[in-house]
């Protein structure tokens, strides 16, 4: 028998919110980042997101670019302070009864992001998933730079990023029995062609569209 993957993305699928865009909304509020300068620039690349228009690159420009301003110590203060009033009260109950279910079943979990590691380690962590593909924040003698190391797990690049982490394990898709993406966005949908059982979760019009098109099943987790 073959590896079995239950893949989830994070932000609209397991969260009822996006982590990235409550990540800068939090760094305004503290004081960290201009409000004036920032907010309407954050407005701006969430619809973007949800369009299916985003530039990455731009988007991880503005996105990284605070990380490499701040102490380490400090980012990470920073970022407990995050967990607790941005996300844990967006972490969907019926999200952990669903990675509950694939983990009793014995599947490998992962969650797949495009949103920063930085950002996404602790929330995988909180959801009891080891293995997480998220983009990364390149380091330097253990501090941001403000760049991107690698492909962004952004769209085909969640595809290559998967790819990648196979391979690193002596496997590939032929010897993937069965896997699963749930995933509530557009932008997803290179990953969810690729899988055996795509799955919408809660999903924006054009994927409900696409997944009722296609015969995919469409649930909510909210």
């Amino acid at each position: 028998m073959g590896v079995r993957l239950a893949l989830f993305d994070l932000d609209n699928t397991l969260l009822a919110g996006d982590s990235d865009f409550e990540w800068a909304q939090f760094l305004i509020a503290q004081g960290v980042l201009d409000r004036e300068l920032y907010e309407a620039r954050n407005h701006a690349f969430y619809a973007q997101y949800k369009a299916g228009t985003l530039d990455i690159h731009e988007f991880l420009d503005f996105q990284l670019k605070p990380l490499s301003r701040h102490p380490r110590g400090q980012l990470d203060a920073w970022r407990a302070q995050f967990m607790e009033s941005r996300i844990r009260p967006i972490m969907l109950p019926k999200a952990r009864e669903l990675i509950a279910a694939h983990r009793a079943a014995g599947d490998e979990l992962l969650i797949v992001t495009a949103t920063n590691r930085f950002v996404t380690a602790p929330i995988a962590e909180a959801f009891g998933v080891s293995q997480l593909i998220a983009t990364e924040p390149e380091e330097k003698d253990g501090a941001f730079t403000g760049a991107v190391s690698g492909t962004p797990s952004f769209r085909e690049g969640k595809v290559a990023r998967l790819d990648s982490w196979l391979a690193a394990r002596s496997l590939d898709w032929a010897s993937v029995e069965a896997s699963r993406f749930y995933s509530d966005s557009l932008n997803d949908l290179p990953l969810l062609e690729r899988v055996s059982h795509p799955v919408a979760v809660d999903p924006d019009e054009t994927l409900r569209a696409a997944a009722l098109a296609r015969g995919w099943p469409v649930i909510s987790l909210r």
